[in-house]
């Protein structure tokens, strides 16, 4: 089923990320973590569908999407950052299977956050947030949104890992088995991995290599 809604806001809250709010359909559900496939209801955009996460609780009586921007591709994400209040996007079926099932450490390449955003505020929203771990992978600091967000919720059990830039204030590298085995000390709790398709392989790979066991591990369903 389609459901057409106008936007309610949209704003720029990275240099490349989007926050886009839209109305929500009556009886419109989901559980933190789980996306739809959305489209611009303009022309020919109205066919070119992409999975996006819902951002904000499953209670707000608005949808948020937090969207990362790609202007080189001329896609769609490149023509959302072109929208205004008002214009009107297509959502449809609710899918997903990232979604919460204990304390654990949250493994997430750019984009690949989106799914644990709705999670994490939920948590925090419940007292629940103390004891999970947020890991995040960029190519540069410019590129970790949400930074004062996740800090906040989370403290000093938010980390971030750079592989194009060196600072002095996160670590340099990628979400490897090294990177894992230095930071983790219990390999028995839940590991919810999420971001590019090779980036999540190889650190569920790594993972498994390292001991954690199949049923605790949560990632996309392809």
């Amino acid at each position: 089923m389609e459901h057409i809604v106008p936007i309610k806001s949209i704003e720029w809250v990275n240099y490349n990320v989007l926050g886009i709010r839209t109305e929500k359909p009556n009886g419109y559900d989901y559980r933190p973590g789980q996306a739809t496939e959305l489209s611009i209801n303009q022309g020919e955009w109205r066919a070119e569908k992409r999975p996006f996460t819902f951002t904000n609780l499953p209670s707000s009586p608005d949808l948020e999407f937090t969207i990362k921007v790609y202007p080189e591709h001329k896609g769609v994400t490149e023509m959302l950052s072109r929208q205004e209040v008002g214009e009107e996007l297509i959502l449809r079926e609710v899918f997903g299977a990232i979604t919460y099932k204990g304390k654990g450490t949250f493994l997430a390449g750019g984009a690949g956050a989106t799914p644990f955003i709705a999670i994490l505020r939920s948590l925090e929203d419940q007292g629940k947030i103390d004891g999970n771990i947020l890991v995040f992978a960029n190519k540069k600091e410019q590129d970790i949104f949400l930074k004062d967000e996740f800090e906040r919720m989370l403290g000093k059990d938010f980390f971030n890992v750079l592989s194009q830039e060196r600072t002095a204030e996160h670590a340099y590298g990628m979400i490897d088995k090294d990177f894992l085995r230095s930071l983790i000390l219990d390999f028995s709790q839940y590991f919810y991995v999420c971001g590019p398709p090779e980036m999540v392989d190889q650190v569920v790979m790594d993972l498994k290599d390292l001991g954690v066991k199949d049923e605790k591990i949560v990632q996309e369903v392809s």
